[in-house]
């Protein structure tokens, strides 16, 4: 794998990360609390679905395939989230 796919895949789980951190999935690295804010968990899920529409027919399958998992992970626990209130 070249150094920018490895690099772009770095940057799809910064805002993977984000967004179940936000969804209160995973703890906040900086607190070690569990800290919700859905409206940051949707910016994160909006974040990737723009590089998505931006990046079209221009990655390769294995980078399109990384992109729609993380995209599909954090839609549902959103969902799940927000079916929760």
């Amino acid at each position: 794998m070249e150094k920018n796919d490895q690099l772009f895949i770095q940057l799809l789980y910064i805002f993977q990360a984000s967004a179940m951190q936000a969804l209160g999935k995973i703890k906040s690295p900086i607190t070690g609390q569990i800290e919700k804010n859905i409206e940051q968990a949707k910016q994160s899920i909006e974040m990737l679905e723009m590089l998505k529409e931006k990046t079209k027919n221009n990655l390769p399958d294995e980078l399109i395939k990384a992109l729609d998992t993380f995209l599909s992970e954090v839609r549902l626990n959103y969902v799940e989230e927000m079916n929760k209130n």
